[in-house]
């Protein structure tokens, strides 16, 4: 697969995972946004896969014969924290003695919508952080990182200067779950019903009967009789 294949998949599921987020903000029915939810999660998953073979990809292209093998193991970084200014997301990564270890084992690409961090070989062990789903997209060019005191500094360049509640799009759907429901018999948005009819033509048995249960006790609370298309 080439490189410029490898983009318009990763632009694609980026499309996708940006639509759906935008759907569950607006569905209030919480089966469909279960439902929903696990779709999300499939694309998030699909979307991190292409963008590490797109770095593997531009390494083998730029013909990097430096040694890219970790040594020891790699550990998930938890140990962070984030604030913000009118024009950076600044994400603070506290790793002890990460200033003594040479710069160039201090790695960070960026997206649009996320950013990869990797630091080799410190205490024997490598350290990493993903994130896929920024709260907002960034601008990538003018994004860095910075090495401090047993700390990498990660600065987000905003596209606007909107304040960001949360990191994450999942952060922030994390806190819209516990929201009272309005308006149970509402109807679900148009976009909505597109996207779960084809979410029930792609989806296994498991899904489609989820979907049905779903639809038919919606519109028994709504007591119609439309058909949805099953």
């Amino acid at each position: 697969m080439t490189a410029m294949d490898i983009n318009e998949l990763i632009a694609g599921l980026e499309s996708d995972f940006k639509e759906i987020t935008s759907l569950l903000e607006k569905c209030e029915r919480q089966r469909l946004r279960d439902v929903l939810t696990q779709e999300q999660k499939k694309i998030e998953k699909e979307l991190a896969q292409k963008r590490q073979q797109k770095l593997q990809q531009a390494k083998k292209d730029s013909g990097d014969k430096t040694d890219t093998t970790l040594k020891g193991y790699t550990v998930k970084i938890n140990n962070y924290g984030w604030d913000q200014s009118d024009k950076f997301v600044k994400i603070y990564i506290t790793l002890k003695g990460v200033h003594t270890i040479p710069a160039e084992n201090v790695e960070a690409n960026f997206t649009e919508r996320g950013f990869n961090v990797l630091v080799k070989d410190l205490d024997g062990k490598s350290h990493q952080m993903t994130v896929n789903n920024l709260l907002y997209p960034i601008i990538v060019a003018e994004s860095s990182k910075k090495i401090k005191t047993d700390m990498v500094l990660i600065m987000c360049k905003k596209k606007s200067t909107k304040k960001w509640d949360c990191l994450t799009q999942v952060e922030k759907q994390s806190k819209e779950k516990d929201k009272p429901n309005l308006d149970a018999n509402a109807d679900p948005s148009e976009g909505l019903m597109s996207v779960l009819k084809k979410i029930y033509t792609d989806g296994d048995d498991e899904m489609k009967r989820t979907i049905k249960k779903a639809w038919v006790e919606s519109q028994e609370k709504k007591a119609k009789a439309d058909d949805f298309g099953f």
